[in-house]
């Protein structure tokens, strides 16, 4: 059996790795030159951290995790506000959290393409999807790239993010299935030594009005910065011709000089995107499925993307790799879709209850925040209430 794989991210490496181990052949194509070096901090617990646990992935994201003290909230003038000791924020996720970077979650992924047995799946960076066609004997790919037209295949898997290329292809226009939540969020990574020894240890975030500022310091001597800020509708007022770099240092000016320093250093092109879900009654057809962003995009305010990645990832894999003939494919993708709609369902329902209070819009929502994370502390807090308080507040 023969697949190929769209979009070499989190959940589509962790497909394209569970179906080399069931035996598959695997193309695993990504448009990008390479893996991804920016991103933002990411807590992973839940689906996605037991499904880890199942394949044999956690020793590898454990290696990469980061020890974190505290999640801090600070004023311009860099006093606490709020602080969230993760010891409790572990307790109340339910156990076990991991720390991780977005792009060292996907290196690990990456490295456990080292436990499929040579040659079962091949990794094609810079290559761009054209083209998806299907009949009764497969699916067939063109795309832009070292090889223009990749083998015939049993199944094509979208796992090419929220701005999927498959999913256009296959199912249509993306304005059907994209849901913006109203704001954008920026990521990068910068050199900056002094930054970095000054916040060791702890996740700083800007206690601030209708945007947020995020900064953790990394093993090296970098700081990666984490943004997120108000999107109003087209035509409201935004210059759509302002440079990424250019509009970040706009809106996110004045929120002290920790804040500054890094938009000092923002890079020309950084990470900057629609804060958004994708929303689809159905996620395959035919011989063609999509996994992960592509389908269940949650966004990062329901604070699972990683987890949800890699769990999805698994679950496709696994259930897929049991066919054994090209009869197999289409129950195989019914029964992930049947599977793991309901999850995707549930975090997608979280992120959109965390929409609302992620960024305050006024002083009284910005306390209400404050006495949300003081709340924790108190003995006798519903568990099930704390993890959801805790999901809009988290990055």
């Amino acid at each position: 059996m023969k697949a190929i794989v769209v979009g070499a991210g989190i959940a589509g490496l962790v497909t394209a790795r569970q179906l080399g181990l069931a035996g598959w052949e695997v193309e695993l194509v990504e448009k990008a030159d390479g893996p991804r070096r920016d991103g933002y901090m990411m807590d992973f617990f839940g689906p996605g951290l037991e499904a880890s646990e199942r394949i044999g992935l956690y020793p590898r994201l454990a290696r990469v995790a980061y020890p974190v003290e505290a999640a801090e909230y600070v004023d311009a003038k860099e006093r606490v506000k709020a602080r969230l000791d993760y010891d409790e924020f572990a307790r109340l996720a339910g156990g076990k959290v991991l720390s991780l970077l977005r792009p060292d979650m996907e290196r690990a992924a990456l490295a456990a393409l080292d436990d499929v047995p040579a040659g079962r799946v091949r990794l094609r960076y810079g290559t761009r999807v054209t083209g998806v066609s299907m009949d009764g004997d497969g699916v067939r790919i063109d795309a832009d790239g070292p090889t223009a037209r990749l083998p015939a295949a049993d199944v094509v898997i979208g796992a090419d993010g929220i701005h999927s290329a498959v999913r256009a292809r296959i199912f249509g226009p993306e304005t059907d299935y994209l849901r913006p939540l109203g704001m954008r969020a920026a990521a990068f990574i910068v050199p900056e030594a002094e930054l970095n020894a000054r916040f060791s240890g702890r996740f700083i975030l800007t206690d601030s009005l209708g945007r947020t500022a995020g900064l953790y310091s990394l093993r090296t001597d970098e700081v990666a910065a984490f943004l997120v800020y108000r999107d109003p509708p087209a035509g409201a007022g935004r210059d759509a011709a302002t440079s990424p770099r250019d509009r970040l240092r706009s809106e996110f000016s004045g929120l002290g000089s920790a804040v500054d320093r890094l938009l000092d250093l923002c890079p020309a092109d950084p990470y900057d995107d629609v804060v958004a879900q994708i929303v689809m009654p159905r996620w395959w057809k035919g011989r063609a499925v999509l996994v992960g962003d592509a389908c269940g995009a949650v966004s990062l305010l329901a604070g699972q993307g990683g987890s949800l990645a890699i769990a999805a990832g698994a679950l496709l894999g696994d259930v897929l790799g049991k066919a054994a003939s090209a009869d197999g494919i289409a129950p195989a993708l019914a029964e992930f879709e049947r599977e793991w709609q309901p999850v995707v369902a549930q975090a997608q329902a979280s992120g959109r209850r965390a929409a609302s209070s992620f960024l305050p819009a006024n002083r009284s929502q910005r306390l209400l925040r404050r006495w949300v994370i003081r709340a924790t502390k108190l003995p006798g807090i519903d568990r099930l209430v704390a993890r959801q308080l805790l999901r809009s507040i988290a990055k």
